[in-house]
């Protein structure tokens, strides 16, 4: 019988990664999913896992620890998110903070603040957003001033994942007022350092295991805790976000296939006049929908994928593939509550916390607007390129 998922053809080394993670999603993740939801609880224990399978640093550079590929990492966030959203969404976490030291830190800041020394990876948070500055970061208010032989943070980072449990943020702050992204600085700050606080912790919606917090800082960091300086920071948020959005349109996938999974059971084995509710045409062809939907989500995952792996730029392919894949995996997590009918609106059902998970997949490393944005702007900037539109395309051609 052909399989109803397309499959990646993924080499031995991210194969081995995706049975480790595909283990310790049904034998550890999913079975305490429900209830790190209820609790709202940060699962220490699915972190520690994550630490003894190397999964937490399987992106660091070899030296670290790590060496996989993003194309091994995206099969692995996959697996995971599968079993519980919010793990993969540690593991997602974890990378994203852990990129900016990987790509602009010096080897003094890589053996500091990567290595726990115990051949496990250090917590590091991504410390960007702002309640005025989400999807326009360039507009932050938080401030890094010369004091002395180092520099004051002063400012309130928002909704920021891993803080309050991170053991160091990344901290995007503004060197000139009014420079715009030209004067933001990044610096590594210890979580622990006097004038840094964690006051409170975002009650949500989904992604319950997970934990986003409001950041204060009024700390005084030495001049060694810069990671990159004005004109350079911005970019490397970028970069960093580049590699993180298309972590997310893995998650995204494995949401949506155990969404899709799920209804696909009930619907095959729930009968209403008389016959499975899959025969229905109501029901069958949503599901054959989501099918060929998130087959096309993951090519484009896994494309983008292999596209970093081979050294190319992935701005657009990522943009295309987060956007493709969240808003995909909405669509997925819809047509499961819906076949489940009552029973997929109320807890505890699986479909009802994907639902509830699925949405922030939509929101963080990104909206679906920023992507849309960057998308747009590529197009306008490839139609500007094209020199010679009658040697272009045929649709070019045709347009003339």
């Amino acid at each position: 019988m052909a399989a109803t998922l397309w499959e990646p053809a993924l080499d031995e080394a991210a194969r081995q990664w995706q049975s480790v993670a595909r283990r310790l999603a049904i034998e550890s993740f999913a079975p305490r999913a429900a209830a790190i939801d209820a609790e709202q609880r940060y699962p220490a224990e699915n972190v520690a896992l994550l630490a003894e399978s190397g999964i937490d640093r399987l992106f660091l550079p070899k030296p670290y620890g790590g060496g996989g590929s993003l194309t091994a990492l995206c099969a692995v966030i996959e697996a995971i998110a599968e079993g519980c959203a919010s793990t993969s969404g540690i593991v997602a976490t974890l990378q994203l903070g852990a990129n900016p030291v990987v790509l602009a830190g010096s080897e003094e800041q890589k053996a500091a603040f990567l290595s726990d020394g115990r051949g496990g990876l250090k917590s590091i948070a991504f410390a960007l957003s702002e309640r005025e500055a989400g999807s326009d970061p360039a507009a932050m208010t938080t401030t890094a001033a010369r004091e002395g032989a180092g520099w004051r943070l002063r400012g309130e980072k928002c909704w920021i994942g891993g803080g309050s449990v991170a053991e160091t943020y990344v901290v995007f702050a503004q060197t000139r007022p009014g420079s715009g992204h030209r004067g933001v600085a990044a610096f590594l700050v210890p979580a622990d350092l006097p004038g840094v606080a964690a006051p409170e912790r975002e009650d949500k919606m989904g992604m319950r295991g997970t934990v986003n917090a409001r950041l204060l800082f009024d700390t005084l960091v030495e001049d060694s805790a810069l990671l990159a300086g004005p004109g350079e920071a911005f970019r490397l948020a970028l970069e960093a976000l580049k590699i993180g959005r298309v972590s997310v349109a893995a998650q995204s996938c494995g949401i949506a296939m155990a969404a899709y999974r799920a209804a696909a059971r009930h619907a095959a084995s729930r009968r209403t006049f008389g016959r499975p509710i899959i025969d229905h045409q109501g029901i069958g062809f949503r599901l054959a929908d989501v099918s060929a939907r998130l087959s096309a989500g993951r090519m484009l995952t896994y494309a983008a994928a292999a596209a970093y792996d081979a050294g190319a730029d992935i701005t657009v392919p990522g943009a295309q593939a987060k956007l493709f894949c969240s808003e995909m995996a909405h669509e997925a997590v819809d047509v499961g509550v819906q076949v489940f009918g009552g029973a997929g609106f109320v807890k505890p059902n699986l479909v009802e916390r994907l639902y509830r998970d699925q949405r922030a997949t939509e929101i963080y490393e990104g909206t679906s607007e920023i992507q849309r944005l960057v998308i747009a702007r590529a197009i306008k900037a490839e139609q500007a390129a094209a020199q010679n539109p009658v040697a272009g395309t045929a649709v070019e051609v045709a347009a003339k």
